[in-house]
């Protein structure tokens, strides 16, 4: 589908990826009013493992499961596992709406640790931005309010933070390390650490229940193959707002399934977030503003550790294709 030699199908198919995204993230949700996050993550990982693995096995380049950079590849995986259960934990606690909305805040955050991780150079309007998106993070926890924060609004920062130090550590070392590397440390290290945790929060799972876990798997590499070809087809800068739809799926499912309604806070404090997130990434898309890009730059969502990351699976398919390609003579 084009429209005036614009071409559309890569918005398209990002969209089609969060709206998926947002029905894994209700089963989560579901789940977590009778599960543990940990039981969740780890069977969640489990039943995604032979779907990641398929994937994994694709990957062509030389070299061992050994990390290049140990002390970062274990600070982005720690990083990455207590994204997941935070992110999960908070599902289960706070309407859809307003985990969104902290979570959003992970752009902003990027572009703080670029400047001491990556070395970019933030302006005074990329500064202002984050300022007034973390202003907008401030709406949405309404402290002082009267209404105290919970530990669900502290898991979804948590969420947040963990996500933004994944993301710009990838950044940093994507280029040394094997994709392999990247993709399988986090779900190996979220198997071991959630199989520790399991015998404390385990519950006996009826058969519909487990199909839930299995769902979660099964969506979440969906939305990833979707993701993946939408990055493919059209520009980061295109495809990174998209992100910000889930809002919107937000409020649909938190209604239709939990009988959710945004209230006014955070309905304002998501689009001061959203704002602020999207000037980012339009003042990164200039010329000569940012080197490494590192906001528009970060395919996917928040990383969790749970799925394969977007990215890495993406330059393992490339590289493929071009190990396949025939030698020009």
């Amino acid at each position: 589908m084009k429209q005036a030699g614009f071409d559309m199908r890569g918005p398209l198919l990002a969209l089609l990826a969060f709206a998926i995204f947002s029905g894994h993230d209700v089963v989560v949700k579901y789940l977590g009013g009778g599960y543990a996050a940990f039981q969740i993550v780890f069977f969640s990982v489990l039943l995604g493992l032979p779907l990641a693995m398929l994937m994994l096995m694709r990957d062509q380049t030389d070299g061992t499961l050994l990390p290049r950079h140990p002390w970062w590849t274990a600070l982005r995986t720690t990083a990455a596992v207590a994204t997941g259960v935070c992110v999960f934990f908070s599902f289960s606690m706070l309407p859809m709406t307003q985990v969104y909305a902290i979570l959003f805040a992970a752009p902003l955050l990027i572009t703080v640790l670029s400047i001491p991780i990556l070395g970019e150079k933030v302006g005074i309007r990329r500064g202002a931005a984050v300022l007034v998106g973390l202003c907008g993070v401030l709406i949405v926890l309404r402290p002082g309010s009267g209404d105290a924060l919970s530990i669900g609004h502290a898991a979804a920062l948590v969420g947040a933070v963990g996500s933004a130090v994944s993301s710009i550590i990838v950044r940093k070392i994507g280029q040394d390390e094997r994709n392999v590397v990247l993709l399988l440390y986090p779900m190996m290290a979220n198997m071991v650490v959630m199989a520790c945790a399991l015998p404390f929060v385990y519950q006996p799972m009826p058969l519909l229940d487990f199909a839930g876990f299995a769902a979660i798997a099964g969506l979440a590499f969906v939305a990833s193959l979707c993701l993946i070809a939408a990055y493919k087809m059209s520009e980061a800068a295109i495809i990174a707002p998209m992100q910000y739809s889930q809002i919107i799926w937000a409020a649909i499912f938190g209604f239709i399934f939990f009988n959710e309604t945004p209230d006014l806070p955070t309905i304002i404090g998501a689009a001061v977030i959203i704002g602020s997130g999207l000037y980012i990434l339009f003042r990164e898309g200039s010329a000569n503003v940012s080197e490494n890009r590192p906001v528009s730059q970060t395919k996917g969502r928040a990383e969790t550790g749970t799925v394969p990351r977007m990215s890495a699976i993406s330059q393992i398919e490339e590289d493929r294709v071009e190990d396949a390609e025939p030698p020009v003579r």
